[in-house]
């Protein structure tokens, strides 16, 4: 009997790998650490589960992310296709419920025949290596400490770079309606033809100035151990985007 392929981490990579593979008639032992060991800001078990924003970026097909997803529906991405089964309105982007989204992609995994999920962690390669075919390594920003080591100490630690970014949450009721107005970022309307699926509070030069004077002036947030000042570049909170200079807020991270 051939040795299965073993996958660690079952994130967004990790579970689409053992789809396809399991589609393909090949056997997959998928590790995945949690729920018995949680990190940092997962909230449950799930495979798939999005910690950080719940946007898988732009569907349109002239940008790259869009030209990505039409190519993950043409190779039959199981992923995506769920994902657009459990998208909420967001513009041009897909955004997805990712409570629901995240149950899906369990119970498509818990289904599948030829994937054994393993709840464990796995601190070593080398632990697997020996019983598998092949071996996937699908682990990211939120790696354990004993498997970081053990990459590190193949690779070199100078070689691993895991991003990730905290999106904040704003309670819908502390929000002044009468001054917000609705509108999508690119896009004239929503698909209702009515108003757009993003939330916008209009500032003139004085409420703008106003605002950065008191983002750069407020208390910040203390990194956890696992964060660093290494930032993404593409996904920054907006005040570290606001220190590049007072106007990039109006640009974005690329400013």
């Amino acid at each position: 009997m051939a040795k299965p392929v073993s996958i660690i981490g079952a994130g967004l990579a990790g579970s689409e790998a053992a789809l396809q593979l399991a589609k393909r008639d090949i056997d997959v032992v998928l590790y995945e650490m949690r729920p018995d060991n949680p990190t940092a800001v997962h909230k449950t078990g799930d495979c798939a589960e999005l910690v950080c924003s719940n946007s898988l970026k732009s569907k349109k097909p002239d940008s790259a992310a869009g030209m990505l997803k039409h190519e993950l529906e043409t190779l039959g991405s199981v992923v995506y296709k769920t994902a657009l089964k459990h998208a909420v309105p967001a513009g041009g982007a897909l955004a997805v419920n990712r409570v629901s989204f995240a149950r899906e992609v369990t119970e498509l995994i818990e289904s599948e025949s030829r994937i054994n999920l393993v709840r464990r962690e796995v601190d070593s390669i080398d632990e697997i290596v020996e019983e598998s075919s092949a071996v996937i390594l699908a682990t990211g920003p939120l790696t354990s400490d004993a498997l970081a080591s053990s990459l590190a100490s193949l690779i070199g630690d100078e070689y691993l770079a895991f991003y990730d970014a905290a999106a904040p949450i704003v309670m819908g009721e502390s929000l002044d309606m009468s001054t917000i107005f609705r509108q999508s970022r690119y896009e004239d309307s929503g698909a209702d033809g009515v108003a757009g699926d993003y939330l916008n509070a209009p500032m003139d030069k004085e409420e703008y100035e106003r605002f950065i004077d008191e983002l750069l002036a407020a208390d910040r947030v203390i990194s956890r151990d696992f964060e660093t000042r290494d930032l993404f570049q593409a996904c920054q909170p907006i005040e570290e985007i606001a220190r590049a200079g007072r106007d990039a807020p109006r640009f974005g991270p690329w400013a």
